[in-house]
């Protein structure tokens, strides 16, 4: 028993974190499981759910008959994620709090407390792969409906050597049959929906307990006002849905003015401003060394279809030049990068 590697799982209080510690149970590691408390404040009308996830982390932990945490990271969580998703939103960009979450939580703060706490491996229930020898890489999923290596691309390698991904080889049917298999009582419980840490909250609901609303101009592309908007900080590029503008053909969001809090649409799918053959991204990351081949695929949303492009390094940054064009391309998301099947990095598109 002593030399059984010790796995602490990050268990959130869904099936998808409550298989892999019954998967890696079952493979012989000594398995505690962990909730991590991110968030726990409830917004007007919004309870947070994090005492019903807690319960069912904790129950799912009773279960499988394993020691079960908390590590509390709210401090840290409202610094590292909170904070600077909303001031990339003050400043007119549209960031991705999950990624800022597994860059700085997940596989930095949880893994330097669980090793500390005498782990040798963290394990998440993202759908990705680690492939540990001779250098650990991340590799997308078997289901690339539920790949989540998007974002995950911001993984140090190190952490990566001790993080474990059991869900990777697995597609989401399969893991609800294994939930079934080990009488989970997650194992129909639905996913959540929203932002990674206030559960049902939307985005804009979330910013409004942090700005203030300020109503301004909707303009399209001839230059004529066509609505009001209740502030530039609530939209993103390519928006169609939630805009307050009056019947006739959609509008596309195509840019904004944030210090003159306006909004700038079009009615023409095929805009120039809509499309782009070219990416620019800063603060790039590589989880291993940076590639020699200039040949890759590239993501700029979760799910969204990989584009071949050819990357060079340009000033402050590098840039893409894309074989397709890709629709909306949004400032403070990420372009993540990949060739066959690994994940190489990635940056933040500007």
């Amino acid at each position: 028993m002593g030399d059984m590697k010790k796995v602490y799982v990050g268990l959130s209080g869904g099936v998808d974190s409550s298989v892999t510690a019954a998967l890696l149970k079952e493979q012989g590691y000594a398995v505690t499981g962990v909730y991590m408390k991110n968030w726990s404040q409830d917004l007007p009308g919004m309870p947070c759910p994090w005492k019903d996830d807690y319960m069912d982390a904790k129950r799912v932990a009773v279960q499988l008959g394993i020691p079960f945490k908390m590590y509390d990271f709210e401090n840290e969580y409202r610094q590292k994620v909170v904070d600077y998703m909303v001031q990339e939103y003050k400043e007119g960009r549209t960031p991705n709090p999950d990624i800022m979450c597994n860059q700085e939580i997940k596989f930095k703060l949880f893994l330097e407390t669980a090793l500390e706490d005498g782990a040798d491996f963290v394990a998440t229930g993202h759908y990705a792969n680690v492939v540990h020898k001779p250098t650990p890489q991340l590799h997308i999923a078997k289901d690339a409906n539920k790949d989540q290596t998007y974002f995950l691309y911001r993984i140090q390698e190190k952490a990566l050597a001790k993080t474990l991904f059991p869900l990777g080889s697995y597609t989401k049917p399969e893991v609800r049959k294994l939930a079934t298999k080990f009488k989970l009582i997650t194992a129909t419980k639905k996913e959540s929906m929203g932002i990674c840490f206030v559960g049902k909250v939307g985005i804009k609901d979330f910013l409004s307990q942090y700005v203030q609303s300020q109503p301004g101009e909707v303009i399209d592309q001839t230059g004529n006002v066509v609505g009001s908007h209740e502030g530039a900080i609530f939209y993103t590029i390519g928006q169609r849905h939630g805009l307050n503008v009056g019947g006739g053909l959609p509008y596309y969001v195509i840019g904004k003015d944030m210090n003159k809090n306006k909004v700038f649409v079009t009615t023409d799918i095929n805009d120039k401003k809509l499309w782009h053959n070219r990416l620019k991204m800063t603060n790039v990351h590589w989880i291993n060394e940076e590639p020699t081949n200039p040949t890759v695929s590239v993501r700029t949303r979760h799910r969204s279809p990989l584009i071949q492009g050819t990357i060079e390094k340009t000033s402050g940054g590098y840039t893409i030049k894309l074989k397709n064009e890709i629709r909306a391309l949004t400032p403070g998301q990420s372009a993540v990068l990949y060739q066959e099947g690994i994940v190489l990095g990635g940056g933040i598109i500007v």
